[in-house]
């Protein structure tokens, strides 16, 4: 068990014959309890701030080790989030792809459609024209008759009078 200042300061010497001035004795146990009531304040305050300082120590590994885990969790989270935008992107372009197909596809079967009736107003139109030549040459066939010859060479405002009088 270590020396406390109270040990010392109690601490009796026995007398011998020719022993130690007993006041200069005294005089350096009193110096020896100031140093030594010194060292063990100057102990405990140190301990004390050795006690301090390893509590902040503690807290800033804990701060440390809360900072290094919310990195990882920063990390983890950008990682899911740029994993599910690439799977995302990947969905939308898939998405986009089969519209724009589908779209195509419209288009393609749209211009078919067309292109079948452009096909049948053609046909439509050959038929209309063959039957408008035929309806012309036929026209042209009459007014090429003789008969119209015959009309136009008679005297129809005379003939009128002729039946006029015939009538009468």
């Amino acid at each position: 068990m270590p020396l406390t200042p109270l040990d010392i300061h109690n601490k009796v010497f026995a007398r011998s014959f020719r022993g130690y001035d007993e006041d200069e004795v005294n005089e350096f146990l009193d110096q020896v309890i100031k140093d030594y009531e010194m060292a063990i304040r100057k102990t405990k305050d140190l301990e004390a701030k050795v006690n301090e300082l390893e509590e902040k120590v503690g807290h800033f590994s804990n701060i440390e080790d809360t900072l290094n885990k919310s990195i990882l969790v920063a990390q983890e989270t950008a990682e899911e989030v740029t994993s599910n935008a690439r799977k995302e992107s990947k969905l939308i372009i898939k998405e986009a792809e089969k519209n724009a197909d589908r779209i195509v596809n419209e288009a393609l079967n749209k211009s078919r459609q067309i292109y079948l009736d452009i096909q049948e107003l053609k046909k439509h139109g050959k038929v209309f024209r063959t039957r408008l030549k035929m309806l012309v040459e036929a026209q042209l066939e009459l007014l090429n008759t003789d008969e119209w010859e015959d009309l136009l060479g008679t005297d129809v405002l005379g003939e009128l009078e002729l039946e006029e009088e015939y009538q009468e």
